[in-house]
């Protein structure tokens, strides 16, 4: 591939601990500006943000091809992942996957043949036809393929999930997850904080990389301390908001 990014993957296999933010906002100069501030990566939320497919290639372009931008898709859907890696995502983040096969079927439509069944078409990710075979030639070894756990049934599936062929890391959704378990936003009770252990336990365990979500720098830095690879920290809108109103209250003081 030509451009400088599409190193998640292979950074991710070396053990990096990769620190990056969650983009909500439809807006490229955010997206824009965020790859200027340092992150190694950029989370771009196509699940709760509100962007469709063109709105998310826009994104992608306000980033530039310096940086890893990794698409979270709406749900598991063949045509969402295609639509992302087309556009020029580093990779896919897909919600929800529940099952082994649930996450056999995001290889599958994430990967070219043989090692699975994407669709082959003239894309932003390849140049626009300009760099074609050698697009489609290194894809499948550049591109990350996330998925999320943050559902009971994942963490009881954890063990089949963490041993599929093609997957490259799991994403913790705290939030998400202590909802299933019938602790919305409780990331502290114990149910959680067990549930989060079991997975990250059964991952180390079979050499799966892991990432997590928080909404604050104090609250991933213990799980990089615990061996978490793939960080996201913050949100634009909440960034946005919190440096609003801090700069408001010291006026006002």
């Amino acid at each position: 591939m030509k451009n400088k990014s599409a190193q998640l993957r292979q950074r991710l296999q070396k053990g990096e601990v990769l620190l990056g933010t969650l983009l909500s906002l439809n807006a490229p100069e955010v997206a824009e500006l965020f790859a200027e501030v340092g992150f190694d990566w950029l989370f771009i939320d196509g699940e709760h943000g509100m962007y469709d497919a063109h709105a998310l290639q826009t994104m992608l372009q306000g980033a530039g091809r310096n940086i890893d931008c990794l698409i979270r898709i709406p749900a598991l859907d063949e045509g969402a992942i295609k639509k992302a890696l087309d556009a020029g995502a580093a990779g896919v983040i897909v919600p929800q996957v529940n099952t082994a096969e649930q996450a056999e079927s995001v290889v599958r439509w994430g990967r070219y043949p043989p090692a699975g069944s994407r669709g082959l078409g003239i894309a932003r990710a390849q140049h626009y036809g300009l760099s074609l075979q050698e697009y489609a030639q290194t894809a499948n070894d550049c591109l990350a393929l996330v998925v999320q756990a943050e559902s009971a049934e994942a963490v009881r599936n954890i063990e089949v999930i963490a041993k599929v062929p093609g997957i490259d890391a799991v994403l913790i959704g705290p939030y998400d997850l202590s909802s299933s378990l019938g602790r919305p936003g409780e990331l502290g009770h114990p149910e959680v904080c067990d549930a989060i252990d079991r997975i990250t336990r059964v991952c180390q365990a079979s050499g799966m990389p892991l990432g997590i979500f928080g909404m604050t720098a104090e609250s991933v830095r213990p799980y990089i301390k615990q061996g978490f690879q793939l960080i996201v920290a913050g949100i634009d809108i909440v960034l946005l908001g919190n440096a609003a109103q801090e700069i408001y209250f010291q006026l006002k003081a």
